[in-house]
């Protein structure tokens, strides 16, 4: 394969050679877009003149340049450069995050009542008959002070946050669920663990440079490991907890570094068996090499080589790396204040191919998206072809995201009406037709079935022996959760807990829904936590099931890996998850018992056995998403307002241009009016 000289993007230093081959000189697959303000005429006359200049001022500055250049490495020099302990020290004693005042984006709040909220938003009316979309809205105006935190290490090991300046309690902020919390008090003292700097150190140790800037970190660093396969690899899905610890220590720079070389890898050609994917798609992976330079022994250049699933085990696209991308750079701009990035063009564009590639209409009569096995961190054969959870919360999580970030002209207006469009759809679909608790369970228990009818009931033509006996028994009286997948006469009743725990984080559930899955998980803790947080699925296939979901997979055994393995890395984002609920206690107590074991244990990739008891037989360790997500798990918990950047409250915009108010028919009432009733949502 031929490598070409790569991409260098203004505001990055340049870069090195990417280790493939493209298919046009256009910059990102695309002509450079015609950059004018006509776009400002379809905003309303009464958005403000900051974000007006704020939204469209840097296009006139940006311009996209081809640069090529060659970084000459030592002949003995590794091909992955992990970084010196060191790296990124000078940012650790200080450091500072602000959000400008009047900016249309900024600490994420959520007005009590629609009204309020609308006080704080702007509406724009073209017309975009297709879709059935009568209004699309900008979200800014929000009042909010700026925001200093000053961190000063002492000698004796202890860390003091100066927090004065904050105030997250302005008009229409909703603190409801803090509930407890002491958001603002000044000059915290708290004292670094040990168990802290080695997390810390192993962290800094698995960071991967790139001609010099760092710009990932590795799967997994253990030095025993003589055969570490991809693991010595930067992948996206893994990179997303080490960059929340960066940004959440105010080192923003890898991540920086990071979203804008993936961005560069998404616009290359990718090809399997002479068949080319979308051009949207996010690479799993990527890895720096160092190769000879023109042909000498004596001089080496660094490269970047990409997998986009062509050298995966059973060869399966990633679904979820631009999922996640478009989520890491939303959570960089709220974290770090700067807006800039989002606003590039490049990025605007990269953003727009994701979408484009998820949006693009099918055979498929649901809202969800239809993927194939393996496509997420569930990646081998598991049963969950089809509408995974997993992937449609992070997809809703994702459309949300590039709703706050893309930028509402004449070119992009109609991918915003179908962001709402399908925002819309999916959150009643999932809303309606995944949720099951003891009642739901009841009701699936005396359907009917091979109904013919737009009214029917069983919607999906379920039949009822499809319950499993384990659930009938296991199911508490209060609480309930998501199931796992759906397609025409199948439920996968399995509790599949990342999807869960997205599904609060970005409101995809209803208010009483998300309280009901973490009544769940409490009143089920020894199955789902025991141990070691968290299984990431409940129960594990075994025996025949076994043998005929995953084929007889010898990694994905009964209780191991991803059939029953507990996963240290979900601990952050169940972390998240509890924050906004208002629980940190239960996150705080996952933490501590994760704390007990992982630093003795060398921070394994997973553990196997019911329990979570042993070691996985096959896992990595020293696994940086381990490190990486107890560090910000804790940072979280330390922190619990910044937690607010990180997740969604309900969009009470989306109630309003609910699909299901089209209809004339008799279906029953929209789940996604219960968070104003506090009524279960189906």
């Amino acid at each position: 394969m031929k490598s070409s000289t790569c991409i260098g993007i203004s505001s990055m230093k340049p870069c090195c050679r990417i280790l493939i081959s493209y298919k046009s000189s256009s910059f990102l697959g695309f002509s450079p877009p015609k950059m004018n303000r006509s776009g400002i005429s379809n905003l309303s006359k009464s958005l403000s003149k900051v974000v007006d200049r704020r939204r469209f001022h840097s296009y006139k500055h940006i311009r996209s340049q081809i640069v090529g250049c060659k970084c000459v490495v030592d002949l003995n020099r590794r091909a992955i450069s992990v970084s010196e302990s060191s790296w990124g020290q000078a940012r650790v004693f200080a450091g500072s995050f602000r959000v400008d005042k009047g900016r249309a984006r900024g600490v994420l709040v959520i007005p009590k009542v629609a009204s309020d909220f609308r006080n704080h938003s702007t509406s724009v009316e073209p017309h975009v008959n297709e879709k059935n979309f009568e209004r699309i809205y900008i979200q800014g105006g929000l009042n909010v002070r700026p925001l200093v935190i000053e961190r000063i290490e002492t000698g004796s090991g202890l860390v003091k946050e100066d927090n004065t300046g904050v105030d997250v309690n302005e008009k229409g902020v909703n603190t409801d669920n803090f509930k407890g919390l002491n958001l603002t008090e000044p000059k915290i003292e708290r004292e670094v663990s040990e168990i802290d700097k080695e997390a810390w150190n192993i962290l800094r140790g698995a960071v991967v440079n790139y001609c010099g800037n760092p710009v990932g970190t590795v799967a997994a660093n253990d030095p025993a490991d003589k055969q570490p396969l991809n693991y010595d690899q930067i992948f996206i899905r893994d990179f997303v907890p080490s960059a929340l610890a960066f940004l959440l220590n105010g080192e923003g720079e890898i991540v920086k570094n990071f979203l804008l070389h993936t961005l560069q890898l998404q616009s290359w050609e990718k090809t399997v068996d002479c068949y080319s994917p979308g051009q949207g798609l996010m690479p799993a992976s990527f890895k720096v090499r160092s190769v000879p330079l023109d042909g000498s022994t004596e001089a080496f250049e660094e490269v970047l080589d990409p997998d986009f699933g062509e050298s995966a085990i059973g060869r399966v696209a990633p679904v979820d790396s631009g999922l996640w991308w478009i989520i890491l750079l939303r959570a960089y701009g709220k974290i770090t204040g700067d807006y800039a990035l989002q606003e590039r063009v490049d990025v605007q564009t990269g953003i727009r191919l994701i979408l484009n590639l998820c949006l693009t209409d099918g055979f498929d009569m649901f809202p969800s998206l239809l993927v194939t096995d393996g496509s997420c961190m569930i990646d081998r054969r598991m049963g969950i072809h089809g509408h995974p959870l997993e992937i449609q919360a992070l997809f809703y999580s994702a459309l949300r995201c590039s709703r706050e970030m893309l930028t509402v002209n004449d070119a992009t207006k109609n991918l915003v009406a179908a962001i709402n469009n399908r925002l819309s759809a999916l959150s009643f679909h999932i809303r309606e037709y995944y949720w099951v608790d003891m009642k739901k369970i009841n009701e699936i228990y005396r359907y009917k079935t091979e109904e013919y009818s737009t009214d029917a009931i069983n919607k999906f033509n379920i039949y009822p022996d499809q319950i499993p006996s384990w659930l009938v028994d296991w199911i508490p009286d209060k609480g309930g959760y998501f199931i796992g997948n759906l397609q025409p006469a199948h439920m996968d009743f399995r509790f599949f807990t990342l999807g869960n725990l997205w599904t609060i984080v970005s409101s995809l559930g209803t208010s009483k829904q998300n309280e009901d899955v973490l009544n769940l998980i409490e009143e089920k803790w020894d199955d789902l936590v025991a141990n070691m947080p968290l299984k990431i699925i409940y129960p594990a296939l075994e025996s025949d099931e076994w043998r005929i979901i995953t084929g007889s997979d010898p990694k994905n055994t009964p209780w191991s890996y991803h059939n029953g393995g507990s996963w240290p890395t979900l601990l952050w984002q169940f972390t998240l998850a509890c924050i906004k609920m208002g629980k940190p206690e239960l996150a705080q107590r996952a933490v501590t018992l994760a704390e007990e074991r992982l630093s003795a244990d060398q921070w394994p990739e997973y553990y196997d056995t019911r329990s979570g008891r042993f070691i996985g037989k096959q896992s990595r360790l020293f696994q940086t998403w381990t490190v990486a997500g107890f560090l910000t798990s804790k940072m979280l918990l330390q922190n619990p307002w910044k937690a607010s950047l990180l997740f969604w409250e309900e969009d009470y915009e989306l109630l309003e241009t609910c699909v299901c108010g089209l209809s004339k028919t008799g279906r029953r009432k929209c789940s996604r009016l219960a968070p104003r009733s506090a009524s279960p949502g189906r």
